[in-house]
């Protein structure tokens, strides 16, 4: 039987290193079979749920909480196992599971009328939760991401496996590959970057055993083809997909996969950032947060 609390707190004394300016939101959890999940929810009015990847948490959406609070209500989950978050070394811990969770999140909430802004991996972990809710949700806007399964991508097949590797397990799980290395990888402009920036990215993976959520996604780029072959072809019980983001220079969500989304959806708009990589939300803040706006003008 699932258990879920609903509390707030301020940042613990075990996250020291928190950039407050950059990140000034009040932190509030929600426990979940015993495990407590870190979210923001700032401002009131109609909501913005967003939902991160790897190796990622709500930091990446700081730039789009604060545009759009003043007028919104804006909603960022922590993954279980990423950001603030607990991190079980042993959890459940594939797509579908988040999805799972971040469902129990809108409902503990009472969430309607909802606008899914998704990256990354949660684009299979926000729409996941949307099929389990569809009457809660209103909209959708997608950016480097993907909702189908990648049998026929055989670079990213290459990349999940060598993740599986026991190579690839000490990199990601002894050497914190993702965070450290991935990351700054997939930026367009390097300096964009900065020292401090990284810091944000890396902290909450300080030990081996908080590493285990990023090498499970890792793996599960190609190995829940299933799951993400069950998305897409769902895909006409999507919330209406109002907007298209793309980093025009990901090294990984190639713009191969935006065709395959243009090509399903060609009415759709598409903002194409020309010189931004994996994180357009941190390399062109204002051009993502235009492309919501618009997006926010649809019914």
């Amino acid at each position: 039987m699932t258990t879920t609390a609903l509390t707030v707190a301020t940042a613990s004394p075990a996250t020291p290193w928190l950039d407050r300016q950059r990140y000034p939101f009040k932190s509030r959890y929600i426990e979940l079979d015993g495990q407590r999940l870190h979210y923001i929810d700032e401002g009131t009015g109609e909501t913005l749920l967003f939902v991160h990847g790897t190796p990622s948490w709500s930091f990446e959406w700081r730039d789009q909480v604060k545009h759009f609070s003043g007028r919104f209500r804006c909603i960022a989950l922590d993954h279980l196992g990423f950001g603030l978050s607990d991190k079980p070394e042993h959890a459940a811990y594939k797509p579908e599971d988040h999805a799972r969770r971040l469902a129990q999140l809108v409902r503990a909430l009472d969430l309607r009328d909802v606008t899914l802004v998704v990256h990354d991996f949660g684009g299979p972990i926000g729409v996941g939760a949307a099929l389990e809710e569809p009457a809660r949700f209103k909209r959708l806007v997608v950016m480097n991401t993907w909702l189908w399964s990648m049998a026929e991508e055989p670079s990213v097949r290459k990349i999940s496996g060598f993740v599986r590797s026991f190579v690839g397990r000490f990199l990601y799980r002894v050497l914190n590959f993702s965070p450290r290395v991935l990351l700054p990888a997939s930026f367009a402009v390097k300096r964009r970057l900065s020292r401090d920036l990284h810091r944000q990215y890396l902290a909450p993976f300080v030990s081996r055993r908080e590493r285990t959520a990023p090498w499970v996604l890792g793996c599960e780029l190609a190995g829940s083809d299933g799951y993400y072959a069950s998305l897409w072809q769902r895909r006409s019980q999507w919330p209406a997909l109002a907007a298209i983001v793309w980093g025009m220079r990901d090294p990984i969500m190639k713009p191969s996969l935006l065709a395959q989304l243009t090509a399903a959806f060609p009415h759709v708009p598409v903002t194409r950032i020309a010189d931004a990589g994996h994180f357009p939300q941190e390399e062109d803040p204002a051009a993502v947060s235009g492309a919501l706006e618009r997006a926010l003008q649809t019914s």
